[in-house]
């Protein structure tokens, strides 16, 4: 039986997204929510909604038991995860589907094995694709370390194995340093992630953040959708995202693309999926593999016409790719904004209520949010509350498109970052592309060391 009614276990603009595609295939859906999302939007238009607890995303949006009773009480056939949250839980995907609902999403064993990033690391170099040099997994001493940072070069960057984000990641620039911070790391990948294993691989001067988007069908069929460089990071959170890269040729993403699909056509991957890597010098890296859907993926769409949440459902469904690689064109350039509810400039969250409203619009203007005036953004979860996404025939266009749409979307009532995003768009480096993973935060440093 083909899936008829999904159950999107996840809130704010990405359940949005998943609704809308869905209700676009004929599909019914069913929202989750906890007590303080009652009136968010997905909760309004999906067609059935359940509440499955308190505030507390533990009590909620993590609580397995009560996402899998909703599924079960709205007769559901289907979950899509949609990205955070459960999204990368290999234990959920089973539960899922021990319960005999449809998983959207990849299996659960490459869930678990890219989430590991020593086995990830592995399980990439066996598939061809190009590794940052450094241990051939977890580091477990201080003098494997010293041998293992000896062979590489310092810097080397000390890493927890499990999560993200920054937490549990050091930057070590000699061998004096070393004991000490691989021990901060642990300490701090023990308390993030209750697991203290760290790996160690060389550290790049200025490389930028570029992945590549993949789907399979999980027989053995893969295609890749391009790259998007999400090198404007702070704290190693993306903050604005493009594709294509202002600095790969179209030879390189070809190349590398081939590289990425060919390795998820070797592993049986399913559904969609992202490489990342860091570039320096015309070289990639892989450093990891999120095995869900990116935030930043309407870029992909725009430029390919794509819609990868619809594919997400239908290679769940069994269905076949519904492209092949040499029907794909890459047309335009796309860029995204995320407009969180926080100050702009010292990133202190900002919750409360939206007095007033208004997206920006026009041609080959998205926006992707669950707003509304009268909302009140909750101060539970993140605090990204919109994606301006906007296209252009080329990437001069698309700027100035952007600086245009930043203009004309009004958030009233809480702060946000859209004037960072307008002074960015003012910045020689980001208009000309030259940027790296390091720029944003260097650029911060010097704007806050001025005088008002």
């Amino acid at each position: 039986m083909p899936i008829s009614r999904i159950l999107i276990a996840n809130r704010g603009e990405i359940a949005l997204r998943i609704h809308r595609a869905a209700r676009e295939m004929g599909i019914e859906t069913v929202a989750v929510h906890s007590t303080a999302d009652a009136d968010a939007m997905h909760v309004r238009l999906a067609d059935h909604a359940v509440c499955i607890g308190p505030p507390p995303a533990s009590e909620s949006y993590l609580n397995i038991a009560n996402i899998i009773a909703a599924a079960e009480i709205a007769g559901c056939d289907a979950i899509h995860p949609g990205y955070g949250f459960l999204s990368e839980n290999a234990k959920f995907a089973e539960i899922v589907e021990a319960h005999d609902l449809v998983w959207i999403g990849p299996k659960p064993e490459h869930i678990r094995t890219m989430g590991d990033k020593v086995a990830a690391k592995a399980t990439a170099g066996a598939l061809g694709l190009p590794l940052v040099p450094g241990s051939s997994g977890a580091v477990d001493t201080v003098d494997d370390a010293r041998r293992i940072a000896a062979e590489i070069g310092y810097p080397v960057l000390v890493k927890a194995a499990s999560g993200g984000g920054g937490r549990g990641m050091k930057v070590v620039p000699d061998e004096g340093q070393l004991e000490t911070l691989m021990s901060q790391a642990r300490s701090e990948a023990k308390s993030a992630f209750g697991d203290d294993t760290v790996y160690i691989e060389k550290y790049l001067g200025n490389p930028r953040h570029i992945e590549f988007q993949i789907f399979g069908d999980g027989r053995g069929q893969a295609i890749h959708l391009g790259e998007r460089d999400c090198s404007l990071q702070r704290r190693h959170q993306k903050v604005l995202e493009e594709a294509p890269s202002p600095v790969l040729s179209p030879d390189e993403r070809e190349r590398m693309g081939r590289i990425c699909a060919e390795a998820m056509a070797q592993m049986g991957y399913r559904g969609a999926g992202t490489i990342e890597f860091l570039w320096e010098n015309g070289a990639f890296y892989f450093i990891e593999m999120n095995t869900r859907l990116q935030v930043e993926h309407p870029v992909t769409e725009m430029i390919t016409g794509i819609d990868l949440v619809r594919e997400q459902i239908r290679v769940a469904d069994g269905k076949d790719l519904s492209c092949r690689q040499e029907d794909i064109r890459f047309e335009g350039h796309a860029i995204e904004c995320r407009i969180n509810a926080e100050d702009p400039w010292t990133f202190a969250p900002s919750p409360g209520a939206v007095t007033y409203y208004h997206a920006a619009g026009g041609m080959h203007v998205r926006v992707d949010s669950g707003l509304y005036a009268g909302y009140r953004i909750p101060p539970y979860y993140d605090s990204m509350i919109a994606k301006l996404i906007v296209y252009g025939r080329d990437r001069d266009r698309c700027i100035m498109r952007l600086r245009r749409a930043l203009d004309e979307m009004v958030i009233e009532g809480v702060k946000t970052s859209i004037p960072l995003h307008q002074a960015l768009l003012d910045q020689p480096d980001v208009l000309s592309g030259g940027y790296s993973i390091k720029w944003l935060e260097e650029w911060l440093q010097e704007r806050s060391a001025k005088p008002a």
